[in-house]
């Protein structure tokens, strides 16, 4: 029965199209608020649902004919990594909440899909573990500037000790923001269910199914280091450690000092910090705001990136995240300046939906949609989507 299932699951996948429909899927199968944590953002949501606006309403494609575009290229050089495709798998934190194998199912499906997983510090399967299951060029991680810098080392060797050569840098999170969604479900790590959760639970046996099979979920990466053996401990830890208020270039500084491979700061919104992180000697820069996940009513990251382009002027890598859920948002923030873009909800969707098949689903869907609009723009390679390809409704910040 259980095969039939899974069977059935696949099949609707397969013929899915767009990521909205995966995320319609993805809310039917979870229990609400397994999908608000994926789903919601900050306060009042107000950036998150900018984020969305600017690509699809503020940044129009430019297209031109009859430029022979028979056979088309997407794929892209990243830091010496080949891809498939323009779109990496940012960082995301307790992916169990969505699938089985979180974290470890996603990790595959980029690397099956031929892109770059990034795995947050904060994942609910371990650092070794996911590094075990896929190739060391297909896996970044993703640090915080945590309060102990012997925390931080111990990532580091961590790390390095298991292939990683990129390291993703998330500097927007001095301290937790204000998600209502997940205040108001009463989310904790680990669950308790009150009465009305219970209820919404009950709904949702596959979802108890996979969430029981491989036990509560916790944050595996340190577990795995001994601190704070009880769940509700090592919460209070995580969230205690995270908030630093007190971090500061001089932090970002070391890091360079003591990580040997790539180095991208997550989390720059301004043509000033991109600047202090250029200075600091990254080697790439990630326009974001969080997904509208720690401050509300702060920029759109499509209407920051292109000043953001211009101050970088080609000494670091830039990518961005944000909103971007078409094929079409790849190409406008290809054109604006991006090397590559990294995707977040998306890929949660799609384990939502389907685990590591909703997941490499999503890329397809990706892939299929840039490729499709290279064509119908006029252009036979990614590499030549440049700022002729965009024009703004609306001035840029």
């Amino acid at each position: 029965m259980a095969g039939s299932i899974s069977q059935s699951r696949g099949n609707r996948l397969q013929v899915t199209h767009g990521i909205d429909n995966i995320r319609a899927m993805a809310k039917r199968r979870l229990p609400r608020l397994a999908f608000d944590y994926i789903d919601g953002g900050a306060d009042d949501e107000i950036t998150l649902r900018a984020n969305r606006r600017v690509w699809r309403d503020e940044i129009v494609l430019r297209p031109r004919f009859l430029q022979g575009v028979e056979e088309r290229n997407q794929s892209k050089t990243i830091f010496g990594t080949s891809l498939s495709t323009p779109v990496i798998f940012g960082p995301a934190g307790l992916l169990r909440i969505a699938s089985r194998d979180g974290e470890l199912a996603a990790a595959r499906a980029a690397a099956r899909e031929g892109t770059v997983y990034v795995l947050s510090s904060n994942s609910s399967v371990s650092l070794e573990e996911v590094a075990a299951s896929v190739p060391g060029n297909r896996l970044w991680f993703q640090l915080y500037l945590w309060r102990d810098r012997a925390r931080n080392a111990e990532l580091l060797e961590r790390a390095a000790a298991n292939g990683c050569e990129t390291l993703v840098v998330t500097v927007d999170v001095p301290v937790a923001g204000n998600r209502s969604r997940d205040l108001r479900n009463g989310f904790t790590i680990p669950l308790r269910p009150n009465a009305r959760m219970a209820v919404d639970l009950a709904r949702h046996p596959a979802w108890i199914q996979d969430y029981l099979a491989r036990g509560p979920i916790t944050f595996a990466n340190f577990t795995e280091m001994g601190h704070g053996r009880q769940p509700t401990q090592l919460f209070k830890y995580i969230n205690t450690e995270l908030s630093h208020p007190g971090a500061s270039l001089n932090d970002l500084r070391w890091l360079r000092e003591t990580w040997s491979g790539k180095l991208v700061v997550k989390g720059t919104m301004t043509p000033e910090d991109a600047e202090d992180a250029v200075g600091c000697g990254v080697d790439g820069i990630c326009v974001s705001n969080h997904g509208g996940r720690q401050i509300d009513g702060v920029a759109a990251t499509g209407a920051v990136l292109r000043s953001i382009v211009e101050q970088v002027d080609g000494r670091a890598a830039v990518f961005i995240d944000g909103g971007i859920r078409r094929g079409t948002e790849v190409l406008k923030a290809l054109a604006l300046g991006a090397d590559a873009v990294f995707i977040g909800r998306p890929y949660v969707y799609g384990l939502g939906a389907g685990g590591e098949a909703g997941a490499a689903r999503v890329l397809q869907i990706y892939k299929q949609e840039i490729d499709l609009a290279l064509a119908l723009i006029g252009c036979d390679d990614i590499a030549k989507v440049d700022f002729e390809r965009v024009e703004y409704r609306s001035a840029p910040v």
